[in-house]
């Protein structure tokens, strides 16, 4: 346990604190200074006492202030991650719709061009077919000739 050695009201005290709090105790009996000369310079030499309890009432004041302004800042970020996780729930949803768009594209594209492959062996066949058939007659057309 350390001890400080601190001036309050222009009197001596000498406070004990966990070792290594020092320079942090003796911060906060500078801020508590502080406001208590504040309000003994607005408010008049009321009595230490009432000063006291006046500072301690102000230094309350602040620290649930500062409170409810951390609750509330801790309830926008809690929602504010609300929010973050239905937008990535829409942007996985978003890319799970779209790749299964892409899949039926590739589908569609696929049966398609199967389609155009069958219809143009079915083109050729028919070609072939009719160029046999104009083959056929050509031939039977120059027996015929060659026989009158």
């Amino acid at each position: 346990m350390a001890n400080v050695s601190i001036k309050f009201n222009n009197k001596e005290f000498l406070l004990s604190c966990d070792d290594g709090q020092e320079e942090h105790l003796e911060e906060l009996l500078i801020q508590l200074n502080q406001k208590f000369n504040n309000l003994k310079n607005e408010l008049g030499n009321l009595g230490e006492n009432k000063l006291l309890l006046i500072t301690a009432v102000k230094i309350m004041d602040e620290y649930y202030e500062t409170k409810k302004g951390v609750e509330q800042k801790k309830k926008e970020l809690k929602d504010l991650s609300k929010k973050f996780i239905e937008l990535k729930e829409l942007i996985y949803e978003y890319r799970d719709k779209k790749e299964e768009e892409i899949k039926n594209l590739n589908l569609d594209y696929e049966k398609f061009k199967n389609e155009i492959e069958v219809n143009q062996r079915k083109y050729e066949k028919l070609i072939d077919e009719a160029a046999d058939q104009i083959s056929s007659f050509v031939e039977k057309a120059k027996l015929e000739n060659l026989s009158q």
